[in-house]
């Protein structure tokens, strides 16, 4: 089990501090009301599919010995322009720099993440279920 917590800082800032206590804010842009404080809420899925493919692909090159040198990964994510906004489609690509590499031994590392590994894209594309509770405290 995973847990995340962030506390409301004013305007539309929420604070956080990770599993291995680095602090990440997010905010709104200013044309919403934010200050642009912190990383859209939305940059934070597409770095989660980013970082979590880009391990795996990374680990299982290296146990192929493959000689990896560098690996970007650009996301570019499509939504509606009306509400609901969700994102309908995801393009993940990665770019890998390195001598003699394999493109079939790529190509496998890439949908071993995707399909067995990678639980943030597994999540996406599995579209899981968010359950929701609340509390009130007083003052």
């Amino acid at each position: 089990m995973l847990t995340a917590k962030m506390k409301w800082a004013g305007g539309l800032k929420f604070e956080g501090t990770s599993a291995y206590g680095h602090l990440i804010a997010t905010d709104g842009g200013k044309g919403h009301g934010g200050d642009e404080e912190g990383y859209q809420p939305t940059e934070l899925l597409l770095f989660g599919i980013a970082g979590c493919t880009g391990i795996d692909v990374v680990r299982i090159l290296e146990k192929q010995r493959q000689q990896l040198k560098s690996l970007e990964i650009e996301i570019t994510a499509h939504q509606n322009d009306k509400y609901p906004k969700p994102f309908h489609t995801i393009e993940v690509k990665f770019i890998a720099t390195g001598t003699d590499l394999n493109p079939k031994k790529l190509g496998l590392a890439i949908a071993m993440s995707e399909s067995k590994y990678c639980a943030v894209s597994q999540t996406v594309e599995n579209a899981g279920k968010v359950v929701s509770s609340y509390e009130i405290r007083e003052e």
